[in-house]
């Protein structure tokens, strides 16, 4: 009976190494499987930004990994909408030379529209783009760059060009052009772009700090 117990203790502590070693096994490869899975996943997610950023940067060449320089505008702020706004800045060489808004106007015609802004290191409106809106179809919807050329209209557009008082629909004494049956949407987006503009003029220091306004730390 001995004889078979220890036979007995020593399958069971085989078993019990042959168990260990593949629970190893399994979790070196669980870990490695992930670790590629999750540079894949980033690289994909990076990809997919600059895709996205890409229209609004109207051919400025840069240099810098844009999630990476990312800054989050935290309430209060006097840019539209009543969320923390995210930015992302853009450099060539590690000079500014564009920064990209993500904010919301809030008083489409059904609801909130969430644009994208691109405002270059003098202040034009390098692109705009529509991120999120539920305006009608046919009518509102028309503000997306894929149904309309209506949005190009900003590019190149600044608080100079036009001037501040001009920075509305023709509807409204402006120069900027409404949508054929919709000026609410139209007002909504001309005023959310100008609010932008008039942040980033008065804030540059908080977008850009001084002392990255040069390549070597000094003041402009």
């Amino acid at each position: 009976m001995s004889a078979v117990a220890g036979s007995d203790d020593v399958s069971i502590w085989k078993s019990g190494v042959i168990l260990a070693v593949l629970a190893a096994i399994c979790t070196a490869l669980v870990s490695f499987t992930h670790k590629i899975t999750t540079v894949r996943i980033a690289a994909n997610e990076q990809a997919y930004l600059e895709q996205s950023l890409a229209p609004v940067l109207a051919g400025i060449p840069y240099t810098n990994n844009l999630s990476e320089s990312t800054i989050i505008i935290e309430l209060p702020h006097q840019l539209p909408g009543v969320a923390p706004v995210t930015v992302y800045r853009v450099y060539s060489d590690e000079v500014p030379v564009a920064a990209l808004f993500v904010v919301t106007a809030r008083d489409g015609f059904t609801g909130p529209i969430k644009l994208l802004i691109g405002i270059d290191n003098t202040g034009s409106i390098t692109n705009v783009r529509i991120l999120e809106h539920r305006e009608t179809p046919g009518l509102g919807d028309l503000i997306e760059s894929s149904k309309s050329d209506w949005i190009q209209q900003f590019q190149k557009a600044s608080l100079a060009t036009p001037s501040r008082n001009k920075w509305s629909i023709k509807r409204d004494g402006g120069v900027f052009d409404q949508l054929t049956g919709a000026s609410v949407t139209p007002r909504a987006i001309v005023k959310a772009i100008k609010e932008t503009l008039i942040y980033f003029e008065n804030n540059r220091n908080t977008v850009f700090p001084i002392e990255e306004a040069q390549p070597d730390g000094s003041p402009e």
